[in-house]
């Protein structure tokens, strides 16, 4: 048997996975021991060796002289052995100890803010269970932290096993298996880039399904019968950035893009996806005509807006609650060579705000490809001031910013796609497109890129960040869907008021159109026919700034300033620590959502890390059980 620790390692700024052999504590094995007993050091548990020991009477009338002594000689030896074996154990927690202070730093990676799970507790009875399914892929019960956190670096939850499927079957026989195993508190979740930053791809003691080792990029770009209009089928696990490059190739891209690719289909796909082009073609979720899907008792289905249409609503936008998607069909439309990328500043948030709901309710042929904001801060910080707008890192003179405004800045970015070479029609397109608006004259930044480099232009945002060892680094993200009635609210309440000088990361913030959006689906949103994207994208800095804990409290005092102020905002990439708060979420969806957990997912096995659903449910049928009230679907 093997223990685990996690400690940090302040030279990294990683966490570092220990391991201490149980032969290494001088057990003997005369007796039986069992490692239950948890010592609490800090704020992590580890395990120790709790020494019990099975009495039985001893008979001195029916033993010899020689036999006394040598069962005086065995007991001194095992108590001594015990002894040293304490010894050893305190040694080691001492040892642990002053390594655990030793990495503590200003950032706080392990400290309350953060939420870790040490060790892996897989029981003897599911380790049998799942050692004996017959697989195409690999099922590994070693190494598993490399699934125990994720792109946020705040929570770690080691899993018990990690699944490499190579087929659809794979997923299938392992959900069955746990499925099946109602006596048990094993879960499931299907990882696909492990860029969530709240953990919900993490099964801790559980089974975490790698979806990157599930291949397969088919592009159709005539279609087929029953769909007439060029699409490509992806598995689950494969990355956007994979898909473009596979369409490119046939003149074909998808048209709704999140502003990062290196996702997966599964993972976007179970939450929403949204970017720029959102507004004109609503959000991933709603350009997808089918959907492969393993469900929580472990049935391969493929399901569209006409077949078995409960289930492909359901999982779009699902959060993970009802299956694993395996593989989605996505409508392509002809890509184009190049884009006009355009970035124009603003000093006042209606006029700003106003612009962008024009631009955004012109006729598709009338308006940009691509509409976006951000907000920066009113000073000369190349990362997030003024002079981070311009394309060539150009300053810009100080004297060219108006006096008036609050403490921040904002700008609109846009696109307008285009290819040949007829430069001077696409100047007066633009030209004509950006009249009505009413930014600073004086502050507009113009550059014309490939097409391909513009949906990819965070890749090269990544690897500078990674070049400085601030790429893998805490990301206490705060993602929300604020309704238009409530956007200048929150603007003078947050904006004006809440972002400081030492704010690290963009601010995203852009409207969205509500009728983009397929009332259909999993995916919450205000009940507003506009709506803005509003991302703090912050990151926790490795030797400064604040603590990690100062700005996941900032998140929490963002929520409650928009709750006390009756804002209506809706968290995107959710993430809530008890059923109210997501039945509050969810409003009046949250029955349907209830009722599509029992019918597809009812032994609550699936995306455990969500937090929605507690896998002790298992024994449900207690009538006081919050989803009793919803009845499944027939």
């Amino acid at each position: 048997m093997v223990t685990m620790f996690l400690f940090p390692n302040s030279a990294t700024s990683t966490h570092e996975l220990l391991q201490v052999h149980d032969s290494k504590r001088l057990l003997t094995g005369l007796e039986p021991f069992t490692t239950s007993t948890r010592i609490e050091l800090g704020r992590r548990e580890v395990h120790s060796p709790e020494t019990t020991r099975e009495r039985n009477p001893v008979k001195l009338g029916s033993c010899s002289v020689i036999q006394g002594i040598m069962r005086f000689v065995c007991i001194l030896g095992i108590w001594t052995k015990l002894a040293w074996g304490s010894a050893s154990w305190t040694l080691v927690v001492c040892l642990l100890l002053a390594r655990g202070r030793k990495g503590q730093h200003s950032n706080e990676y392990t400290q309350s803010s953060s939420s870790y799970s040490d060790s892996s507790n897989l029981s003897y009875r599911d380790r049998v269970l799942l050692s004996s399914l017959h697989l195409d892929g690999a099922l590994t019960f070693s190494n598993t932290s490399s699934a125990a956190s994720d792109f946020g670096l705040i929570h770690f939850s080691l899993p018990g096993a990690i699944l490499y499927p190579k087929s659809v079957r794979d997923i299938q026989v392992v959900i069955r298996a746990v499925h099946s195993a109602t006596s048990s508190e094993l879960t499931l979740a299907a990882r696909g880039r492990g860029h969530s930053v709240h953990g919900q791809a993490q099964a801790l003691n559980g089974v975490v399904v790698e979806m990157s080792s599930m291949k397969g990029i088919k592009v159709a770009p005539h279609g087929e019968p029953g769909f007439q209009q060029p699409f490509v089928d992806a598995a689950g696990g494969e990355l956007w950035i994979d898909v473009l490059r596979e369409t490119l190739k046939e003149g074909l891209a998808p048209r709704s893009w999140t502003d990062y690719l290196y996702l997966s289909i599964g993972g976007t796909l179970s939450n929403a996806g949204v970017g720029g082009q959102t507004f004109l073609f609503g959000p991933e979720i709603s350009n997808v005509l089918q959907l492969d899907v393993v469900t929580g008792t472990g049935h391969a289905v493929t399901c569209s807006p006409t077949k078995h249409s409960d289930l492909f609503h359901g999982v779009l936008g699902g959060l993970g609650q009802f299956g694993v998607i395996t593989s989605a069909r996505i409508v392509l439309e002809p890509a184009h060579e190049k884009v006009r990328w355009i970035r124009a500043m603003y000093t006042d948030f209606a006029t700003f705000t106003r612009d962008q709901e024009m631009l955004i309710s012109q006729p598709p042929q009338h308006t940009f490809d691509y509409i976006e904001g951000f907000v920066v801060l009113k000073n000369e910080d190349p990362n997030n001031g003024w002079n981070s707008v311009p394309f060539d890192a150009k300053k810009i003179d100080p004297s060219m910013i108006p006096e008036e405004g609050g403490s921040v800045l904002y700008y609109i970015e846009l696109a307008k796609k285009f290819s040949g070479d007829n430069i001077l029609g696409l100047d007066q397109i633009v030209e004509r497109m950006m009249a009505p608006l009413s930014f600073i004259p004086t502050l507009v930044f113009t550059t014309d890129v490939p097409y391909a480099k513009f949906l990819n232009r965070l890749h090269d945002v990544e690897l500078n960040l990674a070049s400085q060892g601030l790429w893998d680094v805490p990301h206490p993200w705060l993602n929300l869907f604020v309704p238009r009635s409530s956007i200048a609210s929150f603007d003078d309440l947050i904006f004006k008021h809440m972002i400081k000088s030492d704010f690290s990361g963009p601010i995203l913030i852009y409207p969205i159109k509500g009728e983009r959006w397929d009332s259909r689906s999993s995916a919450v949103i205000p009940d507003e026919s506009i709506f803005y994207l509003v991302a703090f994208l912050r990151i926790s800095l490795p030797s400064s700034g604040p603590l990690l804990s100062t700005l996941m409290a900032e998140n929490d005092k963002i929520m409650e300033i928009c709750h006390d102020a009756g804002m209506g905002c809706k968290m995107y990439l959710p993430e809530h620590n008890d059923i109210q708060s997501w039945k509050t979420h969810f409003g009046k969806r949250w029955e349907t959502f209830a009722r599509r957990k029992m019918k597809y997912d009812p032994h609550f096995i699936l995306a455990p890390g969500q937090n929605i659903f507690r896998n002790s449910m298992r024994a449900l049928p207690h009538p006081d059980h919050p989803l009793m009230s919803a009845t499944p679907i027939a």
